[in-house]
């Protein structure tokens, strides 16, 4: 029986801190003792940050497996060992110890001379990186996120840290950001740094064409690529790998391209909203002056990070021409509640906030399918549809631990299916 948010935090409450710490560092040792330590056998990658985790561990497997090597990998979307596959259901980023360390076992048995591994902040924090002998530790960027988890930033930073801290060999960090520095003090054998506008590494004269939109891909690429000549795949290499990649699951996925177009991403912190909203925005006002743009979110994970709500909503309400904002994760809190916080964001937002452009349209579905359902029928052609929060998640996490099947991408095929229907009748 699932246990529910709410249980969960009463169990934190009241059992002290050092004994889960303990409790979790002895089944990360457990975990190593009974699969055997396989991280000795194999090069792992860890990459972690707030954004651009998933995207970046699917380009290093990429460029690992354009350079001949067999790789695993574990990130929020999949567990893969060599080509075969599943999509990660657990709806975690990286799950726990023995479920890694089995992972990593079954991936030295099936011969792959690489793990590339999606690392996260409670993860650490849990130890579940513990035991585990990394080959590189990856730094994408760092924005506030999971604070009311790790009670404040520098806490959520420090935990990041660990990772590099652990890591003896190779360090890949992202010079752009502000908080590089704190990551370069760790020791390493090597470092690489990347950046658009500061870094040691450069593509050289070897231009790379990505089919993936957004600037924050850029810099996904480019760490992708450290790590690759880290481990002495050369540049052409790199260059092969990454230009073959049509698109990432759930990350800026067009799932609908005429009469207007539909986007899905996962994109869940105001960072990451934000950059997609941006580059959206520009994409369809290069492609048409008069084309709007109808954004449909909510606010990821009940109980958690609840000062960022209003904050989704005012991003929204600045980039968006219509706003729908509707149920995500509610887990264990009132979802029209949630829906409320983030609409009155948005409803906050005047016209010259806006640029002078007339003030968003805002609505309040509760419905996940229903919101879906409406942006579909206020889209003109030329317009663009995005809808954030979920990307490929495979299912909605409510009350009590239950789950239901769920997936933006099926659900917006689906309810365009009867739209055309429809108008064609």
């Amino acid at each position: 029986m699932a246990i529910s948010n709410g249980v969960k935090e009463i169990i934190k409450k009241f059992i002290p801190q050092w004994l889960l710490g303990l409790y979790h560092f002895i089944l990360a040792f457990f975990g190593a003792l009974i699969y055997r330590s396989p991280s000795k056998k194999i090069k792992i990658i860890g990459v972690t940050g707030t954004n651009g985790k998933t995207t970046a561990t699917e380009m290093i497997s990429k460029i690992f497996e354009e350079a001949e090597y067999k790789v695993a990998l574990l990130n929020s979307i999949r567990f893969k060992i060599g080509k075969e596959e599943k999509i990660n259901t657990l709806r975690m980023t990286m799950p726990g110890h023995f479920f890694v360390k089995k992972f990593l076992r079954q991936a030295v048995d099936a011969g792959c001379q690489y793990a590339v591994l999606e690392v996260t902040s409670e993860g650490i924090k849990q130890y579940r990186h513990k035991f585990i002998d990394f080959e590189a530790a990856v730094f994408t960027n760092l924005t506030p996120e999971h604070i009311e988890a790790h009670g404040s930033f520098e806490k959520y930073r420090e935990a990041k840290g660990k990772l590099f801290q652990a890591t003896k060999k190779v360090h890949v960090i992202n010079l752009d950001d502000e908080n590089a520095k704190y990551f370069l003090q760790f020791p390493a054998k090597k470092k690489y740094t990347y950046g658009l506008n500061k870094g040691d590494i450069n593509t050289k004269n070897t231009q790379f064409k990505l089919r993936l939109m957004g600037e924050f891909n850029i810099y996904n690429a480019l760490a992708a690529i450290c790590v690759g000549l880290s481990q002495g795949i050369s540049l052409d290499t790199c260059k092969r790998a990454l230009e073959k990649i049509e698109g990432i699951p759930g990350r800026m996925e067009m799932i609908i391209s005429e009469p207007f177009k539909v986007f899905v991403d996962y994109a869940f912190t105001p960072n990451a909203l934000q950059k997609v909203y941006k580059t959206l925005s520009e994409k369809s006002k290069f492609q048409n002056p008069n084309s709007k743009m109808i954004c449909v979110l909510g606010s990821c994970g009940g109980g958690r990070d609840k000062w960022k709500r209003p904050v989704l909503g005012e991003l929204a309400a600045k980039y968006c021409d219509k706003v729908i904002v509707t149920n995500e994760d509610p887990y264990d809190e009132d979802p029209m509640e949630i829906i409320e916080q983030v609409a009155k964001g948005a409803e906050s937002i005047s016209v010259n906030q806006r640029r002078n452009q007339p003030k968003s349209t805002v609505l309040k579905i509760l419905d996940r399918r229903e919101a879906i359902q409406k942006a579909l029928q206020l889209a003109k052609p030329g317009d663009i549809i995005v809808i954030t929060g979920k990307g490929c998640e495979p299912s909605i996490c409510l009350a009590r631990g239950k789950r239901i099947p769920w997936d933006d991408r099926q659900i917006v095929k689906e309810e365009f299916e009867k739209l055309s229907k429809i108008i064609i009748k």
